[in-house]
């Protein structure tokens, strides 16, 4: 498996890989990161590898720039002394804009590599360690890992073995915010994956909805595996009994508790719920961040303290994923209070999950999907994004009736059996085993077909 993180904020990625372990899979996850040394170590039965990123840049050089213009676009992205930044940002975006058109007509799909050369780095350190592996499987979680695991395959092809390769799409990429303040960086991305899709032989993705759009967007031949980020649910949380949330934050047992857990920017609506509290006298909030002490974190107990409500917002850092149901089970209700992005209307994200596990009730903001799925099941509110005076009237009528929204876990119309890690992972092995087939080819021998009707006969088996 491939992943262009450190793996241990990574859930899905964790989940995955452990599980195709204890299904008897020989599993390797590399993951790529800003380290100073190469980590290792295991999860379950997998063995986890996370390649260090920061070794001196390989420039490309299979495309070489024509004399004359892009020399001179470079020319002009040079700042006049004096000039506040954000002025140079402004004044340089004309010429960044230019410059994307040009490398887009000139190289197409392949303009990435003038766009985001940086890119190359994960080719630069998983591939050689990729090839070294002589995997049957590649896994590529995310879009970044899809050229590497691609050119791996095409490497694998050459030398006479067969690779299947699975596109694991965490996102809809059109819909996602750029990473950098950088005109280049989406229509960078957007070609990146057009280039490498078609040597996936199957794509996995997160929800119904954005398989849709996978189908649409890359032509493909046949509907992604949709494998849910659901939690593991097990009787017993592995490293022992998770801790109490209450405790953590102090929050007396009969004292209303909301929570939010996860990551922490503008977009994801924090800011909204800090606003609705002081409508809500007597109301705690728990935020369970990966790093209590980062700047957008500050940013919101800031504004608790303008508002009066520094007192009944808490801060606590993540537990072990396989702790966190447990974990956030004393709370009274799971907030998920989105901005309307592309994004956020197509998935049912993980903490959506998390909540429903630990059996809270959810109030989340109108984005489509999460919100038609609340209102279908009836296990919590919806309230209009950004709307603080509406998440107020929410929270109150889900801590007026708590139970109603509950029972929607319980009996034979419940969602959780399907919501389950168990139940995706037994999906992951059907499409892995399914891959890994050998069936016969015209002429005689064996050979392997995926499921997009892709295949090549020969090999040397599976293992």
């Amino acid at each position: 498996m491939l992943v262009d993180n450190a793996v241990e904020g990574d859930s899905r990625v964790q989940k995955a890989a452990r599980s195709a372990a204890d299904a008897g899979w020989h599993v390797t996850l590399l993951g790529c990161a800003r380290t100073g040394a190469e980590r290792r170590w295991h999860l379950g039965d997998a063995e986890v590898r996370v390649l260090p990123l920061d070794a001196p840049r390989v420039v490309p050089t299979d495309v070489r720039a024509p004399r004359g213009v892009v020399s001179g676009l470079r020319g002009r992205l040079v700042a006049r002394g004096g000039l506040p930044l954000r002025a140079v940002r402004l004044a340089r975006r004309p010429v960044e804009h230019a410059r994307v058109r040009y490398w887009r007509v000139w190289l197409g799909d392949r303009a990435w590599r003038r766009l985001e050369p940086g890119l190359w780095d994960y080719e630069r350190v998983a591939g050689p360690v990729l090839d070294g592996l002589r995997p049957d499987l590649i896994h590529a979680h995310d879009f970044r890992m899809l050229g590497v695991a691609a050119r791996a395959v095409d490497r694998a092809r050459a030398g006479g073995r067969v690779v299947k390769l699975v596109w694991d799409a965490h996102e809809w990429l059109p819909g996602a915010r750029p990473r950098r303040d950088n005109a280049g960086w989406l229509p960078a991305h957007l070609g990146y994956v057009r280039e490498y899709v078609d040597h996936a032989d199957a794509v996995v993705t997160v929800s119904d909805t954005l398989a849709e759009l996978l189908v649409r967007d890359y032509d493909l031949p046949e509907r992604p595996t949709v494998v849910l980020n659901a939690p593991v649910v097990e009787a017993e949380p592995a490293g022992g009994a998770a801790p109490d949330l209450r405790v953590r934050c102090g929050v007396a047992a009969g004292a209303p508790l909301l929570v939010y857990s996860g990551a922490m920017a503008v977009q994801r609506g924090v800011d909204t719920v800090v606003e609705a509290l002081p409508r809500l006298p007597g109301v705690h909030l728990a935020l369970v961040v990966a790093d209590p002490a980062a700047g957008y974190v500050r940013q919101v107990t800031a504004r608790a303290v303008r508002r009066g409500v520094a007192d009944r917002v808490h801060v606590v850092p993540y537990v072990p994923h396989r702790q966190l149901v447990a974990f956030l089970a004393t709370a009274d209700v799971g907030l998920i209070p989105l901005h309307h992005w592309p994004n956020h209307e197509i998935a049912l994200i993980t903490k959506f999950f998390e909540y429903a596990h630990a059996r809270l009730p959810i109030v989340v903001s109108d984005v489509r999907t999460m919100a038609d799925t609340v209102r279908a099941t009836g296990q919590g509110e919806v309230f209009r994004a950004r709307d603080a005076a509406d998440l107020a009237r929410a929270i109150r009528a889900v801590l007026a009736d708590p139970a109603r929204h509950r029972a929607a876990y319980e009996g034979p119309n419940s969602p959780l059996p399907t919501w389950t890690w168990e139940a995706q992972a037994e999906r992951l092995d059907a499409l892995y085993r399914h891959l890994l087939t050998p069936t016969p080819v015209p002429g005689g021998g064996v050979g392997w077909v995926g499921v997009g009707g892709k295949g090549w006969a020969g090999g040397e088996g599976v293992g």
